[in-house]
C-alpha cells in the first residue's frame, strides 16, 4: 500500500458525500470533477442524464483522472465497457466499487478474462438495497393476499360486487425465500413481523435463526409444496437461470403469490404466465424481467394478476448516502489491508 491512496469518483455524486469520502483518512486523495459527470435526473441516478456529452477535451480529462487512481467509486460511465477500458489502461487499479448490488452481470458483460479480473477487486453495494427491496416484497405479498389487483379493477369499472369476497390472512401463512442473503433475510424479518413462517434456500445449507428450514436449490420443490407465497432474491447466474420453470411452478400450491426482486433470468416467464392462467400462481409482483425494458409485446404488461415494476424497487432517496457510507467503511478496511466484503465472484459472476 502506498502512502497516498487516490480515489476517483467515476459517477454522479453529491459534493457533501464526496467530502465524506475525503474525511475517511488523511492519506486519501479524492479526484472529483462534477463538470465531467452527467447530472442526475433523480436521486441515485448513477448513469446520469443520457443526453450528457463530454467534449473531446473533457473526455481526455475524465479518463486521465480515472487512470491516476488505485480505487474507483463506480464503473466508468456506469458501463461494462467502461470497466473493460479502465482495466486495460490503468495498471494502478486495485479496487472498483460498483453502485449495484448485483454487479456480477456487468462484470461478466465487460468481457474481461480471468487474468485481468484477478488484478483488481470489484465490490458491490449489496445490502444497501436490502430494506427497500424487502419492503417491496412485502408489498407484493400483501397485494396478493388482499386482492389489490381485483379491487383496482372494480374501482376503475365502478363495480360494487353483490357478493363480498374474503381476503387471505398473511399471519400464519408460509413464505419461501429463495436466496437467504442480506435481501432475503431482510424480507424474512418483515415477513416474520407480519406473522409468517419462513423457509428458504441458500447455497451453503446451515441453520439460520428465525428460518424454519433451509435447503439448497435441490430441495426447493419440497419447500414450494407448502408455500403460500414465494419471494425470489437470487442473482442471475448460469446456476439460477430459469430456476422457476414449469416444474417449479407446478410444485406450488394453487393460489401461491409470487414476487421477484432478484433477477429476471431466474424465471421462465412463459412458465409463469401458464401458472398465472391456470391459477397455480394467484398473483405475481415483478420488479425484474428476463429482458429489460420489458418488451411491449410481453403479456405480462396486461395480465390482470401481474404488477409490473420497472426495476425501481431498490431505489430510495437515501441510496446515494447509504452507498457512500458503505464505500467509506470498505475504504477503511482497504486502507488497513483487510478483506473487502461483498466481492464479485468472477467465476460465477454474482
Amino acid at each position: 500500500m502506498t502512502s497516498e491512496t487516490i480515489v476517483a469518483i467515476a459517477v454522479p455524486l453529491e459534493p457533501e458525500l464526496v467530502d465524506s469520502i475525503r474525511a475517511v483518512d488523511p492519506s486519501v486523495t479524492v479526484l472529483y470533477d462534477p463538470e465531467l459527470l452527467p447530472p442526475e435526473r433523480f436521486p441515485a441516478d448513477h448513469s446520469g442524464d443520457p443526453g450528457f456529452r463530454r467534449t473531446p477535451e473533457q473526455e481526455n480529462r475524465y479518463w486521465s483522472m480515472l487512470n491516476r487512481a488505485q480505487v474507483l467509486y463506480g464503473f466508468p460511465n456506469e458501463d461494462p465497457a467502461g470497466l473493460a477500458r479502465i482495466a486495460r489502461e490503468n495498471p494502478r487499479l486495485q479496487w472498483v466499487h460498483a453502485m449495484a448490488a448485483g454487479a456480477g452481470g456487468a462484470v461478466k458483460a465487460s468481457g474481461l478474462d480471468q487474468a485481468t479480473l484477478g488484478k483488481f477487486h470489484v465490490t458491490t453495494s449489496a445490502g444497501v438495497h436490502a430494506l427497500p427491496l424487502a419492503e417491496f416484497a412485502a408489498l407484493g405479498i400483501l397485494n396478493g393476499f388482499k386482492r389489490s389487483a381485483e379491487l383496482a379493477q372494480d374501482q376503475a369499472a365502478k363495480v360494487w360486487p353483490e357478493l363480498r369476497t374474503p381476503t387471505r390472512l398473511v399471519s400464519g401463512s408460509t413464505l419461501v425465500v429463495t436466496g437467504l442473503g442480506e435481501i432475503g433475510l431482510e424480507t424474512a424479518s418483515i415477513a416474520r413481523a407480519l406473522g409468517m413462517k419462513v423457509t428458504g434456500t441458500k447455497r451453503t445449507v446451515e441453520p439460520i435463526e428465525g428460518i424454519e428450514q433451509v435447503t439448497d436449490n435441490d430441495g426447493l420443490a419440497g419447500l414450494l409444496a407448502s408455500a403460500d407465497a414465494v419471494v425470489n432474491t437470487l442473482p442471475g447466474t448460469p446456476y439460477t437461470e430459469k430456476l422457476f420453470n414449469r416444474e417449479a411452478f407446478g410444485a406450488m400450491k394453487p393460489g401461491t403469490v409470487f414476487v421477484n426482486v432478484g433477477r429476471g433470468t431466474v424465471v421462465d416467464e412463459d412458465a409463469l404466465l401458464e401458472a398465472l392462467d391456470n391459477g397455480q400462481v394467484s398473483y405475481a409482483c415483478l420488479d425484474v424481467f428476463a429482458v429489460e425494458p420489458l418488451p411491449q409485446d410481453s403479456r405480462l404488461w396486461d395480465h390482470p394478476k401481474v404488477m409490473v415494476s420497472p426495476h425501481t424497487s431498490a431505489l430510495s432517496s437515501a441510496e446515494n448516502r447509504l452507498i457512500a457510507e458503505r464505500f467509506c467503511s470498505n475504504l477503511r478496511t482497504f486502507l488497513a489491508g483487510g478483506d473487502l466484503p461483498h466481492l464479485v465472484d468472477t467465476l460465477h459472476f454474482y
